[in-house]
């Protein structure tokens, strides 16, 4: 199996009608656009910065070399395409109430698309007082009551409102209705798919002036009308390893630093980091990556053997194809 090096990427930013101005200044972005939302970190279609690779998408290096960047599980399931995306989002405002599809609903029905269903975990990093989200239902309903509490503007009485603060993870599994509410700063790991439905957008207009564009049918359609869903629970690994959350898509862990750690990747599944707090130097053979709060970049699975070294104190998240995908 061929080694490849660690892969920086081109950020992609994307403003929205919800975004601030939080996550510029966080990045440290001198030029960040107005309402910033977005910072898509890693995606199939970033481009590489640097190395062997500066220039190609993460997309076109996956499809030469497939298993030795992305890992065997990740190969066996979906071949050489790279499966997940990791996203920074800042809502200024709230976002819509949305749902995003399963697998099966999008291959069936939104085969055209390309996009797999979609899945989700968020890391809140920052959250002011009295924020919140929207995960889930209040309580189980059905169909028909679901539309006609959006017909007649009682929507809200259905859901399930969450108060969250940094340091919360919150699991959306495909199905959920959610929204990000305004006031909260996150990490998102999900499925690489644009999926999404959107059920009620608080009578907004886009800058053309026409109101945005609902998708009701589609949403009721894939909408869990069952159970409200349930909070995670973190599971601590030691040496200052927590698993934040797991499903068959992807893992997501925090890593605490506080001293060097010698780690390698496994020939199963290629490793996403992200730097959250904190600066930390990646080594690999005689490289260094200087990596600062914000910082993303893919180890293929093929690396092997490298070391994280925090200036003093960081924290990552690490995420990756576990063994159920």
């Amino acid at each position: 199996m061929p080694t490849i090096p660690p892969l920086m990427l081109e950020r992609r930013l994307d403003s929205r009608i919800w975004g601030g101005h939080q996550l510029g200044a966080w990045l440290g972005l001198d030029d960040a656009p107005s309402k910033l939302a977005e910072s898509w970190q890693v995606y199939e279609h970033n481009r590489v910065c640097g190395g062997p690779f500066a220039g190609q998408t993460l997309a076109e290096v996956a499809a030469e070399y497939g298993a030795a960047l992305v890992g065997t599980r990740s190969f066996a399931r979906y071949g050489a395409e790279f499966p997940l995306l990791a996203k920074f989002i800042d809502a200024a405002d709230n976002l819509s109430v949305q749902v995003h599809p399963d697998d099966e609903y999008a291959h069936r029905e939104a085969a055209a698309s390309g996009f797999h269903g979609k899945t989700e975990a968020w890391y809140i990093l920052r959250a002011e007082s009295g924020a919140e989200i929207i995960h889930g239902l209040a309580r189980p309903t059905d169909r028909a009551t679901f539309a006609a509490a959006v017909e007649n503007g009682t929507l809200m009485n259905l859901l399930r409102r969450v108060p969250v603060k940094a340091g919360d993870t919150i699991f959306v599994p495909a199905g959920t209705v959610h929204a990000i509410n305004a006031g909260i700063l996150l990490f998102e790991i999900q499925q690489k798919s644009d999926l999404t439905y959107r059920v009620y957008d608080y009578d907004r207009r886009d800058d053309q002036g026409k109101p945005r564009e609902l998708h009701l049918e589609q949403a009721l359609e894939v909408i869990d009308y069952g159970a409200p869903s349930q909070d995670v629970r973190p599971q601590l690994l030691g040496e200052g390893r927590t698993l934040l959350v797991e499903c068959p898509y992807f893992a997501m862990e925090r890593w605490d630093l506080s001293a060097a750690r010698e780690v390698a990747t496994a020939a199963e599944s290629f490793e996403l980091l992200t730097v959250i707090d904190g600066r930390v130097d990646l080594i690999w053979e005689r490289a260094i990556y200087p990596l600062q709060a914000g910082a993303s970049i893919v180890l293929p699975a093929s690396l092997g053997a490298y070391c994280l070294q925090p200036a003093a104190t960081a924290t990552i998240l690490r995420c990756y194809v576990p063994s159920g995908g």
